[in-house]
């Protein structure tokens, strides 16, 4: 599965909401004004960005979209991280031309900074009351779309009994077996897991998690239960690393690549659930503003909720639309049961922050391993 990425860091933002499940349960599903689709088809075009196909189910979003519309969707460098949308945005802002883009969809750290540099434009889909306030800017220049979790990503050939817990990962059952998706000294992904853990150590206590956290990686270092190589499906498979600490979405995607060769398993555990978001936004200097907004109507409707979800993303709307029971029960079988995101905590950008400094300078000193 392509990696979609956040500046030069293949990795996930973790971001500022704090309340997802509060979205407005059983609310009406509003839509596009008739006036707005028929200036998107005037356009005729969207230019999007960053979009791989086998990202969060894109590739069957962006068809969804040009088959209900029949607005062409031109699609520039898909494997552009969040930081390159923000500077093809700059880069053609007086650019009508098939190069600039008008909607970007990129990790929460970067709305905010866009919206002050005035690279955006604002817009509340329909859909707006439904998305929470704590994940959206409260005049419309950027919103949540959708979120991954942290979890345990398990070759079941090679561990018997998965863990359900962090706790359970300090089990001399699973000696040489537990690894993180990346170097917690600079992959945002691996620095959250870190604090995943503490947090789970400090029964949610925030303000020591980042502490706790590098000590249980540190008593599980002591153990030999840690595995100091970046976790993948290539070592997931080869047994080097038969537990990997990972994004819920791309060790699903995992677990479909792989075919049961070997079987894997996608366990989120009982505590210290965190998650990380990205959002959208509309370019201010945006070609086809009325295409755009289209888009976002689209993204944030049922349908185009559901095919993210399709791609093991969880929609900002999941709460909401497993309540109303919209989401077909074999795509539900496919994920771990929802109660497991019911404890789910979403950092906001101060706790990232501080985290990522603790972290990355105590991992040596504290822990010892040199994570390659």
């Amino acid at each position: 599965m392509t990696m979609k990425r956040i500046g030069t860091g293949r990795v996930l933002c973790i971001c500022a909401t704090a309340g997802l499940a509060a979205g407005s349960i059983g609310q009406a599903v509003a839509a596009p004004t008739d006036a707005l689709i028929a200036a998107a088809k005037q356009e005729g075009q969207l230019t999007t960005i960053a979009l791989p196909h086998d990202w969060c189910g894109y590739g069957a979003v962006i068809a969804g979209f040009q088959k209900k519309y029949g607005i062409r969707v031109n699609e520039l460098n898909p494997d552009a991280g969040s930081g390159d949308e923000i500077e093809a945005i700059k880069a053609n802002k007086g650019n009508k031309g098939p190069q600039a883009p008008d909607v970007i969809d990129v990790g929460l750290s970067f709305g905010p900074t866009a919206k002050k540099e005035g690279l955006l434009q604002p817009y509340k889909v329909s859909t707006w009351s439904a998305i929470p306030a704590e994940s959206k800017d409260a005049e419309g220049y950027w919103y949540g779309d959708y979120y991954g979790v942290l979890s345990f990503e398990v070759n079941t050939d090679m561990i018997d009994k998965p863990p359900a817990d962090w706790s359970d990962l300090q089990k001399a059952d699973y000696r040489n077996a537990v690894s993180l998706a990346g170097d917690p000294r600079s992959a945002n992904q691996a620095i959250q897991g870190v604090y995943a853990a503490g947090l789970s150590q400090t029964k949610g206590d925030a303000s020591k998690a980042d502490q706790a956290g590098l000590k249980f990686f540190a008593d599980l270092n002591k153990s030999g239960n840690f595995v100091p190589v970046i976790g993948k499906a290539a070592s997931l498979a080869q047994g080097t690393t038969p537990i990997i600490v990972r994004w819920d979405y791309n060790a699903l995607a995992d677990r479909d690549t792989l075919k049961g060769n070997p079987k894997v398993q996608v366990i989120v555990p009982k505590t210290g659930v965190v998650a990380g978001v990205y959002v959208q936004a509309i370019s201010a200097f945006a070609p086809h503003p009325n295409a755009a907004k289209l888009w976002m109507e689209y993204l944030y409707s049922d349908e185009g909720q559901l095919g993210w979800l399709a791609g093991y993303c969880h929609p900002m709307r999941y709460n909401e639309l497993v309540a109303q029971k919209k989401v077909p029960q074999a795509l539900l079988d496919k994920l771990p049961p929802a109660s497991a995101y019911k404890g789910v905590v979403f950092p906001m950008l101060p706790q990232q922050d501080a985290t990522k400094d603790v972290v990355t300078k105590g991992w040596d000193q504290i822990v010892g391993a040199n994570v390659k």
